[in-house]
């Protein structure tokens, strides 16, 4: 009977066996008999717990119930549920002992069993990078069926608790009931007892894991999926006993703080190469441009779709949000990994060739096709001149057409003013964002980081096109003392100004020299000192302009950037955007200066030359 898994019914035979055999006890083949029942009965024992134990990485309900109905026909239903915690532990360690060591094995390429007597924490720094994330994704799939496994086995005992509690009030056999409650109290502690236990037991074999690796080597989309598995993991724990993961955050915090120094370090230096070879013409987004249509900021929507319109969703008395438990309980797996769909859908930002679209495009040529608005003089073969009829060549349709095109473009006024570099900050700001999103235990260091962007494109247009020793030396008050105090501290945090590392300086120096970055330099092709170009005028303007269109969409991000701030980290983003990290105020004083600077730089040429 224990081959088909019938351990009730072969209990059930052996203690009756068991009691008729008692009966004739005095008859000594009778006796030896019941000595061999009693250790088959210790067989099947043993046997039973082994089908206990298959109940933790798959559970079937035919067959725990199976498994229960033969242990209290034993009489051992707590010694049951102690058995089966500890099969829980061990089916924890084996799980994730065996998925890091298919992969190690499968990366080493060879036979070698030297990785089987490794320690699980000496295994896991063996994960190459490629194979760390299908690894870590297998990980979690291995502990969500343990887990869910036990999520199963509580419904069990929750569900055959209020049947013998319904059953129980229709009998008259008080003493059986007492110990029936007995049993099921203990029960009832145990597990809910279990669940923290087992929770914990996962947080540790999953940091273990994480802290196995350097994840500052890894690309940005390879560390984003590593957080969004983690903080998948996280909701499961939440939902699983209630658990903030403490022990999770702080691991991946660590590994987060360390990605991100040095993630930022080399977007910074990036930064600095796009600002020196930037040279400040208008970037052609359609006038509709908003921050929310670049794909880096594509989880901002996706995030407030639940809440967009709760009044499209159907009334109901219970507005339960369903769990993953509940939404997996019948198959499949939170873990799965998805198919990147980042390229479903394309960015439409920018105007074609400085049209909103291609009708529009198409309709202005048509305009411009027609010749009258053409000068009469100029649609001649030959104009007279005072030196008599020299032939001179019309100006050809299509640099009419480029004209027009040209005019039509600047007369976009409602487009946004922005560069390619605006843009490429805005990018790495929704980068930044998404994973602060992701993690928001490292929210104030992201914050922060994004700040510095700011802080360093707004140092960059001062220095290229506000700076003038010698007009600022006279005490001319072309830049307010707010202002100034604002330059002067992201000069002193975050301005490199040594051009080599002095071999002499402390360790201290030397780390505080690498949080920084050098002052960059304007482009050659950009000519500031030439009257023709009314002394980069345009340029001026496209700068300044640039600068006001990011300190916008600081401020349209900031009730965001608060709602993920610790509180005790607040004061800080208060004073990022109350003192001096948003200034548009300062941008339109950068304006005046610089629109007027080339007239006075020419009003004072011009004097002197007479």
């Amino acid at each position: 009977m224990t081959p088909e898994e019938d351990y009730p019914g072969a209990i059930q035979l052996c203690l009756e066996c068991q009691k008729a055999a008692s009966t004739f006890k005095h008859y000594s083949c009778i006796s030896e008999l019941n000595s061999k029942l009693q250790d088959t009965l210790e067989q099947i024992e043993e046997q039973l717990d082994v089908a206990l134990s298959k109940i933790c990485k798959n559970f079937d309900i035919n067959h725990y119930t199976k498994v229960q109905q033969a242990y209290r026909l034993l009489g051992k239903t707590q010694t049951a549920m102690d058995q089966l915690h500890m099969h829980f532990t061990q089916a924890i360690h084996n799980t994730v002992f065996q998925v890091v060591l298919g992969y190690v094995e499968l990366c080493a390429g060879n036979t070698d069993t030297k990785f089987q007597k490794l320690q699980y924490k000496d295994l896991c720094t063996h994960v190459t990078p490629d194979s760390y994330i299908p690894c870590l994704a297998d990980l979690c799939k291995a502990l969500w069926e343990v887990m869910l496994s036990y999520y199963r086995t509580m419904e069990w005992h929750e569900k055959h608790d209020n049947e013998d509690t319904a059953s129980a009030s229709e009998g008259n056999n008080m003493i059986g009931t007492e110990e029936t409650n007995f049993d099921r109290g203990y029960i009832k502690k145990k597990l809910e007892h279990g669940l923290t236990r087992i929770w914990q037991d996962v947080q540790l074999k999953v940091k273990t894991y994480l802290l196995g690796t350097d994840l500052s080597i890894f690309k940005y989309d390879d560390f984003i999926f590593v957080l969004d598995i983690i903080s998948r993991l996280m909701q499961v724990g939440e939902e699983f006993c209630g658990s903030k993961s403490e022990v999770l955050q702080e691991s991946i915090r660590k590994q987060s703080v360390n990605y991100f120094k040095n993630y930022h370090r080399t977007r910074l230096d990036e930064l600095r190469m796009f600002l020196e070879n930037e040279t400040w013409e208008l970037c052609p987004v359609k006038s509709n441009f908003s921050i929310l249509q670049l794909h880096e900021f594509k989880f901002m929507e996706q995030s407030r779709s639940p809440s967009v319109s709760p009044s499209k969703q159907p009334v109901s008395t219970s507005s339960k949000t369903v769990t993953l438990f509940e939404q997996y309980c019948s198959g499949g797996n939170p873990f799965e990994i998805q198919a990147n769909h980042k390229d479903e859908e394309t960015e439409d930002v920018l105007a074609s060739n400085g049209y909103e679209s291609d009708e529009q495009e198409k309709s202005a040529y048509q305009e411009y096709d027609s010749d009258s608005d053409v000068p009469e003089e100029l649609k001649r073969d030959y104009v007279d001149e005072q030196t008599g009829d020299v032939p001179v060549k019309s100006v050809s349709r299509e640099t009419l057409k480029s004209r027009k095109k040209s005019d039509y473009s600047l007369n976009k006024v409602n487009a946004p003013i922005l560069t390619n570099t605006t843009l490429n900050v805005i990018r790495l700001v929704g980068k930044y964002m998404q994973m602060m999103n992701i993690l928001k235990p490292i929210a104030f260091d992201v914050i922060h980081f994004m700040s510095q962007l700011f802080d360093y494109y707004l140092y960059a247009i001062y220095t290229f096109f506000g700076r003038n020793d010698s007009l600022e030396s006279t005490g001319l008050g072309l830049s307010s003392s707010r202002l100034r105090t604002t330059l002067n501290r992201i000069q002193e945090s975050l301005i490199d100004l040594e051009v080599s590392a002095d071999p002499t300086a402390t360790l201290t120096a030397a780390e505080e020299r690498k949080e920084k970055v050098p002052s960059p330099h304007l482009s050659h092709l950009v000519v500031l000192t030439s009257g023709d170009t009314l002394y980069g005028l345009a340029e001026r303007v496209v700068a300044t302009e640039s600068l006001v269109f990011l300190a916008e969409q600081f401020e349209f991000l900031q009730p965001h950037l608060d709602a993920v701030m610790p509180a005790v980290k607040k004061p800080f983003l208060q004073q990022f955007y109350s003192q001096s990290q948003l200034p548009v105020n300062y941008a339109n004083q950068f304006t005046g200066l610089w629109l007027v600077k080339p007239l006075i730089m020419n009003r004072c040429c011009s004097s002197w030359l007479m």
